[in-house]
C-alpha cells in the first residue's frame, strides 16, 4: 500500500486512483446512506503547481464517479503553506502544523452530510483540521476516510 500511495503521489502514476477508490469501497459504501458530498483534502497551491495534481482528488474522482457522489473538488482550500506532515514529529506538531490551514467559503456545504477523503491518516490532524473548516462553514456532519492508516 505503501508504494503505490508512493507511487500515485510522487512518481505520476495516476492510473493508481481507481484500484485505490476501489479498495475504499468496503469502507464508504455502507456510509453512502449517510453522506450528501465528498471532498479532498486540499493542497497548498504552491504543492498543486509543483505536484500537478491532489492525488486525494483523483481517488476522489473515482469514488464519486463509481458511488454517484458529488464531490467538491475546491470547497476547502488549504490558505498556509505548511510543512508536509511527514515532516512534523509527533502528534502536536503535526496538530499544531495544520492548525487554521484550511478554509471553507463554499455555501453548497452548509446543511451537507460532507466526506473528507485523504491518502494516509497518521495522527488524524490534518483531518480534524479540515473537518473544523467545513463545520465553520455550516456543514451538518463531517465524516473522513483515508486510503491507509500509518502505525
Amino acid at each position: 500500500m505503501r508504494q503505490a500511495i508512493h507511487a500515485l503521489k510522487y512518481k505520476d502514476v495516476t492510473a493508481l486512483a481507481l484500484p485505490l477508490a476501489q479498495l475504499l469501497l468496503e469502507t464508504v459504501e455502507p456510509m453512502r446512506a449517510h453522506v450528501d458530498l465528498a471532498v479532498p483534502v486540499p493542497l497548498h497551491s504552491r504543492r498543486l503547481r509543483a505536484r500537478g495534481y491532489n492525488q486525494a482528488v483523483l481517488v476522489l474522482r473515482e469514488l464519486g464517479r463509481i458511488l454517484d457522489l458529488p464531490c467538491l473538488e475546491s470547497a476547502v482550500q488549504r490558505v498556509r503553506d505548511t510543512p508536509s506532515q511527514v515532516q512534523v514529529g509527533g502528534w502536536e506538531n503535526r496538530r499544531e502544523n495544520v492548525r487554521g490551514a484550511f478554509r471553507c467559503q463554499d455555501p453548497r456545504v452548509c446543511g451537507q452530510r460532507v466526506l473528507i477523503l485523504d491518502d494516509v491518516c497518521t495522527t488524524g490532524s490534518t483531518l480534524v483540521a479540515c473537518s473544523e473548516s467545513l463545520y465553520a462553514a455550516g456543514a451538518a456532519s463531517v465524516r473522513g476516510v483515508t486510503v491507509a492508516r500509518e502505525v
